[in-house]
């Protein structure tokens, strides 16, 4: 019986084959180019027609976030459109940690990640449709350290200045899927909830923070291993371009409302986080966190908020962070917006678990929670 193979030398890809027997692989996954994080992986198997598959990721216990393995399941796909979950076990004991995938493919090659990835060719896709929608003008904020534009979309005409960002932490994909979504609502001349948002408010989109990252195949950092979500109290052109570009445009423009998208490993669940450790927070500041919280709660039952990060203490956020930083330094509303790589327990879906057709669809649900939270503030 010939040995499958096991490629990741791809944009995204990123996994370490140990060795392989037939229809099995034992694998590990690369870290982060200069940093320790490592939980992304991405690769293909091809020779596996008519087998199961049996891929095991080993080392797991001194990943990035071994709580986030336990009752996760991997995506696969043959089409790289559709992606599904695979037979997924984890065992804390075996091998440092090891995530046992099981598939059997129809076709000969299938794809294995921890999520659905949003390749480069895609965000470009992205970018370049919505710059010829009407309406829309493209900026290039600047360029990250392996030279790549950080892309930015600017629409509306209103005075409220709302920022969207994604992908400071590239594996976290579910980011750009849930801009895919919420780019299509904006863009789209039809639809009355972007029609109403665009005459209140001008909006600046950002859709990957980190192109190096992404291509590189990265948990959480750049190409100097730099974690961009800690450098915004102080960002540098040598260590992290990519924020500085960002908060200097912000400094130009100012902010009203902004929303940092993010995946988290562990938590089961959608939620935000907001800024409620930072230097002279009121009640009133924070009530525009709490109001919008409460509007996307009613909104979609995808979204929660039992479940979360710890608040911070008054005076006690951690300033590095993007919504921290940017809720103190423009007085607006700010939050990280969380997805799941697991399912939603709320709401589970035993083929896809959480999925960028339900990213997309948040995004959406986000917008149309965002005009309700404008019109309250009339």
């Amino acid at each position: 019986m010939n040995d499958i193979r096991i490629d990741s030398n791809f944009d995204s890809g990123n996994i370490e084959v140990l060795s392989v027997s037939g229809a099995e692989a034992t694998l590990a996954i690369r870290q982060d180019h200069m940093s320790e994080f490592k939980q992304w992986f991405h690769f293909r198997a091809s020779g596996a027609a008519g087998r199961e598959l049996v891929l095991k990721i080993t080392g797991l216990e001194g990943s990035a976030y071994p709580l986030g393995w336990p009752g996760y399941n991997c995506r696969v796909s043959e089409d790289r459109d559709y992606w599904a979950t695979a037979s997924t076990s984890y065992d804390k004991q075996a091998d440092g940690g090891t995530l046992t995938i099981r598939h059997a493919p129809a076709s000969d090659i299938a794809w294995f990640a921890y999520f659905a990835p949003y390749s480069m060719e895609r965000h470009h896709d992205l970018v370049a449709e919505c710059a010829v929608s009407e309406g829309v003008s493209y900026r290039c904020l600047g360029t990250s350290l392996d030279g790549q534009p950080i892309d930015c979309l600017e629409l509306g005409e209103g005075e409220k200045q709302v920022w969207l960002y994604a992908r400071q932490h590239p594996g976290e994909t579910q980011a750009e899927w849930w801009m895919e979504g919420a780019l299509e609502r904006l863009t789209d001349p039809a639809d009355p909830i972007a029609r109403a948002l665009r005459t209140r408010c001008r909006f600046h989109v950002v859709p990957n923070c980190n192109p190096d990252g992404s291509r590189r195949g990265h948990l959480r950092t750049n190409a100097k291993g730099v974690n961009l979500n800690r450098e915004w109290d102080n960002p540098t052109a040598e260590n992290s371009p990519e924020v500085l570009a960002i908060r200097n445009g912000m400094d130009e423009t100012g902010v009203d409302f902004a929303m940092d998208v993010h995946g988290d490993e562990a938590i089961p669940a959608v939620f935000v986080a907001g800024y409620e450790g930072i230097p002279g927070l009121t009640d009133e500041h924070l009530a525009g966190f709490t109001r919008y919280r409460a509007i996307l709660e009613r909104r979609t039952p995808d979204f929660q908020t039992e479940k979360g990060y710890t608040v911070s203490k008054p005076g006690q956020a951690n300033m590095s962070m993007s919504t921290t930083q940017v809720a103190h330094r423009f007085g607006c509303t700010a939050m990280t917006l969380e997805m799941p790589y697991k399912d939603n327990d709320d709401l589970p879906d035993p083929d896809q678990n959480w999925s960028p057709e339900r990213c997309k669809q948040l995004g959406r649900d986000c917008l149309g929670a965002l005009l309700e939270w404008l019109e309250g503030a009339d």
